[in-house]
């Protein structure tokens, strides 16, 4: 059912179509934005506030660390998987750069973890909802995102079918951005098959918006108890 982002999978379907193409990479690239900017808080792009603001907007910590699933994940978990998503793909993948988490801003979102969280279990997913700065892991996924807006409208139309570095997926693990367990490692044979229209269509936009849909369905349920 859709709680989040009403008419973004058109969006995305019209962007998949226009990104590999050189006729249209200029449009793409804002279609790109425009999208991004409608799956963060709207201070990332300067834009007026959007469903994001309204999703976060009023939310207490004590709700994002909430687990409205018996067996399912929290609104700080996803945030946290999110941001470490994107940052890990579109910084040291993309970019083959610096990722934007370092250890102090991971000391003030207090996460014990620098992966993805992929491979977490419930009971480590509670402890890390109750553990992490709600208010520094918003911060943290805003740099991501400006940092994201940044490097994709340097990117040009020759770098779109540019296969994703071996290097990169060796610096994502030594980064600790995955781990060894087979419900982590396995992303990097994922990312790895991919090309940077490959990423530009899944970590920053089409990961975001199913991850959205969750954090505003589990806060409907949260709010309705």
């Amino acid at each position: 059912m859709k709680y989040f982002g009403e008419g973004l999978s058109e969006k995305h379907k019209e962007l998949s179509k226009l990104i590999r193409k050189r006729t249209s990479f200029d449009k793409a690239v804002r279609l790109f934005l425009e999208l991004h900017a409608s799956l963060h808080l709207s201070e990332v792009s300067g834009t007026p506030p959007n469903e994001v603001n309204s999703l976060f907007g009023d939310l207490s910590a004590e709700e994002a660390s909430a687990m409205p699933e018996k067996n399912g994940e929290t609104i700080c978990w996803a945030l946290w998987h999110m941001a470490r998503i994107e940052d890990l793909t579109m910084n040291i993948l993309v970019a083959e750069n610096r990722q934007v988490l370092t250890e102090s801003v991971r000391r003030k979102i207090s996460s014990p973890i620098t992966d993805t969280g992929n491979a977490l279990t419930q009971e480590e997913i509670r402890t890390f909802s109750t553990q992490v700065c709600f208010s520094a892991l918003i911060a943290y996924r805003n740099d991501v995102g400006q940092r994201t807006r940044e490097i994709v409208s340097a990117l040009t139309s020759d770098d779109m079918k540019r296969p994703v570095n071996k290097s990169s997926l060796d610096a994502v693990l030594a980064a600790g951005g995955v781990t060894t367990q087979p419900d982590s490692v396995w992303l990097l044979d994922y990312w790895g098959g991919k090309d940077i229209t490959g990423l530009l269509l899944m970590p920053p936009t089409r990961h975001l918006i199913l991850h959205l849909n969750d954090c505003s369905r589990w806060k409907n349920m949260l709010r309705k108890r």
